[in-house]
């Protein structure tokens, strides 16, 4: 087997491992997670202009199909580490029946979640909603019953996305998922406002754009022409892979409910101030997961091809220009200091708590962007069972812990975001000590 700096020998096809390939497939990759939290925010926009009940069932209701994307993208990274590496070994047909197993696993999922939304939308909306009037809670079990219906096309389209990314082609699911989606953005208030159906006509345009996302990949594979026969093993293989990346997941969710739990406690400018540096974190953390699903493909692809020195050189590659990117966003916003937070609040209170965190915000990008990248090394290389437990520690050994001290010790927001960073660099140090252990190399090497 012969190799290059810049590239993985694959029986038949050169895979290139340069700067330009790995951008090649993270910036389409990046448009396609950035489609769905852009359609959330037109949606936003689309019921807020009929006022505060809508708005407020929608903000009821919109969380429950987060979560559902979110399952759906847990199958995603666990399929495109697995379909890459049949790929990376020549097999094509191999990589693709991962997406077929995939596919019926999400159909199933998808299947049973709409099903049981039809009964449990209420009760989720009530318990949700609170305090909230009979009203909102109402118009929430009604959007989630609707919406809900797309939920099997909403993990479809994850389902293909992760064989897709695994078989390096992020270019026909960036049009798969763009298309439905500017449909549904145009839907949306058609629907809403000329045809009068207001908050129903929101979970029409939704439930139709995740269908037809679903049919389109649903379609793609049928193209390939391999055996669509669901087969249990695989599946059940799927499925734990998928089990220790939802565990690593709730580990994420129970630390930052955590922590803006302890932001609540001191006070409103607090968590008001806690809301805008989060959000401005899950955004950078969506760029840079665009990077991890580079390191995906290409580390999966190198594995499954038996070469360990060029997954090294991808490992290596990906994490510079992850650190390089996070050195970007940390520039960006240490010259928005004061500035930034204002876009979001007018309230001088509420800008003054932001100032607390702002350094730490800024000082955990460049470590944020290599984490991000050898995470997706790892998820690549199919070492999803180390991801779960090095997150576990540093979530319950560090992240949990210092955000309680932070409000014991009344060391403020500035203590709950130093938390936060201890986070990232416990991942930081466990990622590069598994880096230079070459575990990762054995293990996917053997799967």
């Amino acid at each position: 087997m012969s190799e290059t700096a810049d590239s993985v020998t694959v029986p038949g096809k050169p895979v290139e491992a340069s700067a330009r390939r790995i951008a090649g497939l993270a910036l389409p990759a990046l448009v396609v997670l950035a489609a769905e939290p852009l359609y959330v925010l037109v949606d936003t926009a689309v019921l807020g202009h009929l006022g505060a009940v809508p708005l407020a069932a929608l903000a009821v209701g919109g969380p429950v199909m987060t979560l559902v994307a979110w399952i759906g993208t847990v199958t995603a990274y666990g399929t495109t580490g697995r379909a890459a590496r049949r790929f990376g070994y020549g097999d094509r047909a191999a990589a693709v029946a991962e997406g077929v197993q995939s596919s019926w696993l999400a159909l199933g999922t998808g299947l049973l979640m709409a099903v049981v939304m039809q009964f449990a939308a209420g009760p989720l909306a009530r318990t949700l909603a609170g305090g909230e009037s009979p009203e909102v809670v109402d118009g929430a079990a009604l959007w989630l019953r609707i919406a809900a219906i797309g939920a099997p096309g909403l993990l479809l389209a994850a389902a293909g996305n992760g064989w897709m990314r695994g078989v390096q082609d992020t270019r026909r699911p960036l049009w798969f998922v763009l298309g439905p989606n500017l449909l549904s953005a145009i839907l949306c208030p058609l629907l809403v406002y000329p045809a009068g159906l207001g908050l129903v006509g929101s979970a029409i345009a939704n439930a139709t754009a995740q269908l037809l996302c679903g049919m389109l990949f649903a379609g793609a594979l049928v193209a390939e022409r391999v055996a669509l026969t669901p087969r249990p093993r695989v599946i059940g293989q799927q499925l734990v892979l998928s089990r220790d990346l939802l565990i690593r997941g709730v580990a994420f969710q129970v630390s930052f409910l955590s922590a803006t739990t302890v932001a609540a406690r001191i006070g409103v400018a607090a968590v008001g101030a806690h809301q805008i540096a989060l959000q401005l974190w899950f955004f950078t953390a969506l760029l840079l997961d665009a990077l991890a699903i580079a390191a995906q493909s290409l580390v999966g692809a190198a594995l499954g091809a038996g070469d360990a020195e060029s997954a090294r050189l991808l490992a290596r590659r990906v994490a510079v220009v992850g650190g390089v990117c996070g050195v970007g966003f940390a520039v960006l916003i240490g010259a928005g200091t004061g500035i930034i937070p204002s876009w979001f609040s007018a309230d001088p209170q509420v800008r003054d708590q932001a100032m607390l965190a702002w350094p730490w915000f800024v000082l955990m990008q460049p470590l944020a962007g290599v984490v991000f990248a050898l995470d997706g090394v790892l998820i690549g290389a199919g070492d999803v069972r180390y991801m779960r437990d090095l997150t576990i520690v540093g979530a319950l050994g560090g992240f949990l812990p210092a955000i309680w001290l932070s409000y014991l010790l009344d060391l403020g927001l500035g203590g709950i975001w130093a938390g936060l960073t201890l986070f990232i660099v416990i991942r930081l140090v466990g990622l590069l000590l598994r880096m230079r252990s070459g575990r990762w190399l054995v293990l996917g090497a053997t799967r």
